[in-house]
């Protein structure tokens, strides 16, 4: 059993897992599959954040199985009901839970007699990055530790865990060595970082200067910034290097005091106001991303139109929203006032056409503004540009633009904005 399969669910943090996995095991002499039909072993990396991804995490084992090969599931999914999910569903060969990973080739030898290095385990050391030779995602620490009320992800990751400076500067330089010319750096709470390390000196600003010695990598994007660990110190940083992408992307799930108490969430309306003023006044060319939350439990329409008046002030680039899920063994779980699934629905659809307004009317002011980047795809005559504007994996609108000339994926190039919509950019090669 030579060729092996794997699924990615999930986040982008939990895609590096996955290339962490496909790297083990292509140093342990499998072939990596780009066919499902054509492994002999599947393996799913599951999401199990909210009933939605939950939902498509089960779905696609069922599906999965249909194959008849070996089915091997792990990920976030396993690591929150792993006890249930071997009851449940006989039929998968294998469960390994995150907190396994440190053995991941001992437990796969039971299913698969190919594994020669039996006690290796997931790290990044043989990393096959994913997205692309010119850009990869770079990840600095694992689990949270901020305890919102709603979330999950501390039960199924634990606390927050900073990755050594060390072995993350030394990741950088072995991708820029190897051509990668942007790095993303995520993390659930970038702004976190080296809170557990106990040196003083070491936090994200730290970080990002050390990556910034990388001198052949063009961009470098931070993603998930907690607001009250925003510090001047982190803006004026962003602000004032053209290598650091002017990008904020910065969840506040709502706006409303009493909604960001029961959240569990620190700070309130007056200071995410000053924030953001302060960032637009200290970089002008940033860009605002953010999510909301709609239907927590004991949100009024007071609280919910708060949240649409506060959006309306602040006018964000880009903003995704969704509907609380109830989630055990949260603390929300158990509040009163749990809201409607069809309120929640509504609220939901009057934020993005609210948002579908904001966003029309600031894409138009970069009409006719000159933006530099790297080339990421091409869609039939249109080839889409990546630019401070924009983040991977498609969770903003796309830059979009024709050139005479063939490009090729990750060069790096200028194009002219001729044309805004309401989620894309429109455009025409200069350099």
């Amino acid at each position: 059993m030579k060729n092996v399969g794997l699924i990615s669910l999930g986040c982008s943090k939990n895609l590096v897992d996955s290339e962490n996995i496909l790297g083990l095991l292509s140093k342990d002499h499998f072939n990596i599959a780009t066919n499902i039909e054509e492994a002999d072993i599947i393996i799913i990396n599951t999401c199990g954040f909210i009933e939605s991804s939950k939902k498509e995490s089960i779905d696609t084992i069922f599906d999965t199985l249909k194959y008849g090969k070996k089915v091997v599931v792990t990920g976030c999914l396993v690591e929150r009901y792993y006890h249930e999910l071997r009851h449940e569903m006989p039929e998968v060969d294998l469960f390994i839970p995150i907190r396994d990973y440190y053995r991941f080739n001992a437990l796969l030898s039971s299913v698969c007699e190919d594994v020669k290095d039996k006690k290796a385990g997931v790290t990044d050391e043989y990393r096959i990055v994913s997205t692309g030779d010119f850009s990869a995602y770079l990840k600095i620490g694992e689990g949270c530790s901020n305890r919102c009320a709603y979330c999950a992800i501390p039960i199924i990751r634990g606390d927050f865990v900073s990755r050594a400076p060390e072995s993350i500067i030394k990741e950088a330089n072995k991708l820029a060595k190897a051509g990668y010319k942007e790095l993303v750096v995520l993390q659930q709470d970038t702004t976190k970082y080296g809170i557990d390390l106990n040196n003083p000196e070491i936090n994200i600003v730290y970080l990002l200067n050390e990556l910034l010695k990388v001198k052949t990598l063009d961009y470098i994007r931070l993603l998930y910034l907690y607001p009250d660990e925003i510090t001047d110190e982190l803006i004026d940083l962003i602000a004032s290097e053209p290598r650091l992408t002017p990008y904020f992307d910065i969840p506040i799930q709502h706006s409303e005091d009493k909604i960001l108490e029961a959240m569990n969430r620190r700070g309130n309306k007056e200071f995410l106001r000053n924030l953001f003023k302060k960032i637009r006044q200290k970089c002008p060319n940033a860009i605002l991303r953010t999510t909301v939350m709609v239907g927590f439990p004991g949100e009024t329409d007071e609280d919910f139109n708060g949240l649409l008046d506060f959006i309306k002030e602040i006018e964000f680039d880009h903003l995704g929203c969704f509907t609380y899920s109830r989630e055990e063994n949260t603390p929300a779980f158990n509040y009163l006032d749990q809201i409607d699934e069809d309120v929640k629905q509504d609220r939901l659809d009057k934020v993005m056409k609210l948002q579908q307004n904001i966003s029309y009317r600031r894409n138009k002011n970069h009409t006719g503004e000159e933006m530099e980047g790297l080339v990421v795809g091409k869609d039939h005559d249109y080839y889409c540009l990546r630019s401070y504007w924009n983040a991977p994996d498609d969770v903003d609108g796309k830059i979009l633009f024709k050139s005479e000339k063939e490009l090729k994926l990750g060069d790096k190039v200028k194009v002219k904005i001729n044309s805004a919509f309401v989620y894309d950019l429109l455009g025409e090669l200069v350099l």
